[in-house]
């Protein structure tokens, strides 16, 4: 911009300003290095002449081009840092009515008109990049009291029919950059101003809002711009929920509403028809791990109609014993009534022990299409991680989730000549996780198996093989196979074991987890002084290894863990302990 044009501006001449605006928003859209603007003070002098325009009522039909140059400013840190622009800052607030001033308390946004919603939408945009690139401009709008007033257009937008959702979006971008970037806002967002319910109550509102039922379906209905909105809350409410400040009490009350909600969000986009649903499941998903175990036992709920279909399944079983079961002679004693069959229990598809498990099963559904995805494995933790730590904490927190959850992900055992991690069902996938040098991965893919195993040791060989949870088991101390004493499960323990796997048991190798066939023994035709040249060349090797590093023999301790020697012969001293403790526990 020339020294001319700018003088125009400066000097407000209103025949020139839309043209020089115009130029300029289209030449620097992109702009990100302000270098030259630093030459003679240029960037100040322009930023002044366009607050110069926003200050001026009367020129109001030219806000919205000015707004969009000072948006193009703000992304220039260093000026933002060296300038004082608190004034305008101000004068933003007030464009955005944000302020606090109180002129709009009585504001229906619903009716604003076009172009006075368009300069608002551009201020919130201009804050949002003054929020993040300084930190006096965000601590300006907590001392304006610009979180107050997001927060309270939150609490009024149930009495709104058509809020703008522009204004919705950049609503939520501004309120997640300052509690985001702020602590002090988290907690006043939490605590004074009563956020968590403002922000799950619209959520449930647009739910409902966006969804049509009719006597036969149920359809969802939402524009990109709308998932957007959502995904900024639940990025906001991520946030908040990071650092809980509320009473246990105040938080589990509010932890539970909350995961009703997020269950009838997961049920509106769990078939992850494009990104965007993608995204909002993801982002839903990011927000459980932050409630607490007790309260997900929200994301099932009773089934509707298990306790009319057990009524009508016990009267048809009654009627059946009176009608075909002969009456019995005098004086002999009544036959009971068959009990109920367990199958009769599941009243629909998504209904299991009489609960609706179809919360669970879009976890299930979200985990095995990342699974599917061949991204890189930074990538592939950040997206799994989350969804492996919520399904942990349903397995431990309900019985009925962690049965559920083992049908799914560790059925019965049919065929076992394959390696546990060969395969593309959940199980082959989380097994391979358990040998992966990623650690969350690893740990989390070992924990969530682990209890869904009921952490028994010998039920997760049979699932996973020995070799692939030796990590698992080194680190909790049952290398040596011990039994965990715990009494956070129940005992009905059912005999998962199908009369394929008993057929092949025999045969089977708890090391590898799967039949191994049988082998050439290597000995066969070799001479005793052959067999004990070669012992001795192999004990050789082994200390060469432990000598040079690269191993580090062990003996397991009384605690289960492993414990390193001296030298490799030490591992001779303990094999009689060893084989005796084998033969107790067989």
């Amino acid at each position: 911009m020339d020294a001319e044009q700018l003088k125009r501006l400066e000097n407000k001449e209103t025949a020139y300003i839309a043209d020089i605006l115009n130029e300029f928003n289209t030449k620097n859209a992109n702009l990100l290095v302000f270098d030259s603007f630093h030459a003679n003070n240029q960037w100040y002098a322009l930023w002044l002449a366009i607050f110069g325009i926003l200050d001026d009522a009367t020129l109001a039909a030219l806000h919205t081009q000015c707004l969009n140059t000072v948006r193009i400013l703000t992304r220039d840190e260093f000026s933002l840092e060296t300038h004082f622009i608190e004034p305008d800052v101000n004068t933003l607030l007030s464009l955005a009515r944000l302020d606090g001033s109180g002129d709009d308390q009585d504001l229906d946004l619903s009716q604003l008109a076009e172009p006075q919603a368009a300069i608002m939408t551009e201020t919130l945009k201009c804050l949002c990049n003054l929020v993040y690139q300084n930190e006096q401009c965000r601590r300006q709008c907590l001392r304006q009291h610009a979180l107050d007033a997001v927060v309270k257009r939150l609490g009024n937008v149930s009495t709104m029919h058509s809020y703008p959702s522009t204004l919705e979006y950049h609503d939520m971008k501004l309120l997640f950059l300052l509690t985001a970037l702020d602590p002090s806002a988290r907690t006043r967002l939490q605590i004074d101003l009563n956020g968590m319910t403002y922000m799950t109550k619209w959520l449930d509102d647009k739910l409902t809002d966006g969804t049509t039922t009719t006597t036969t379906t149920t359809t969802t209905c939402f524009t990109d711009e709308q998932l957007n909105t959502i995904i900024e809350l639940l990025k906001v409410m991520f946030t908040v929920t990071s650092t809980p400040d509320k009473s246990p009490n105040e938080s589990e009350i509010q932890s539970l509403h909350l995961t009703g909600v997020l269950r009838e969000l997961l049920l509106r986009f769990g078939s992850l028809a494009t990104e965007r649903e993608r995204a909002v499941v993801t982002h839903a998903i990011n927000l459980l791990t932050n409630i607490t175990s007790s309260c997900l036992v929200e994301l099932t709920v009773k089934c509707s109609n298990a306790e009319t279909e057990t009524e009508q399944a016990t009267a048809e079983t009654e009627t059946q014993t009176e009608t075909d079961v002969p009456q019995p002679a005098e004086g002999a004693e009544a036959a009971a009534p068959a009990p109920v069959a367990q199958s009769t229990l599941k009243c629909c598809a998504q209904c299991y022990e009489r609960r609706n498990v179809r919360g669970l099963g879009v976890l299930l559904d979200f985990l095995r299409a990342g699974l599917n995805q061949k991204d890189n494995q930074a990538s592939s933790a950040e997206l799994l991680s989350p969804v492996l730590t919520v399904l942990v904490k349903c397995a431990r927190s309900d019985r009925v989730m962690r049965h559920y959850l083992r049908q799914e992900i560790l059925p019965p055992l049919k065929d076992v000549s394959q390696r546990p991690e060969i395969g593309n069902e959940l199980r082959n996938h989380l097994c391979r996780f358990l040998t992966l040098p990623a650690m969350i991965l690893r740990d989390l893919s070992a924990e969530l198996l682990f209890v869904l195993c009921k952490e028994d040791v010998g039920r997760m060989i049979k699932y996973t093989g020995y070799g692939n949870a030796a990590g698992l088991f080194a680190k909790r101390g049952v290398l040596d196979c011990r039994r965990i004493e715990t009494t956070e499960y129940s005992s009905d323990s059912e005999d998962s074991d199908t009369e394929e796997y008993k057929q092949q048991q025999q045969s089977f190798n708890p090391v590898l987890g799967c039949v191994e066939q049988p082998k050439r023994n290597p000995l066969e035709g070799m001479s005793e002084e052959q067999k004990e040249y070669e012992a001795l060349q192999l004990v050789n090797l082994l200390d060469k290894l432990h000598q040079d590093g690269i191993v580090q023999p062990a003996l397991i301790d009384k605690d289960g863990k492993a414990q390193p020697v001296g030298h490799i012969l030490q591992l001779r001293d303990g094999l009689p302990q060893q084989q005796l403790d084998q033969k107790r526990k067989s």
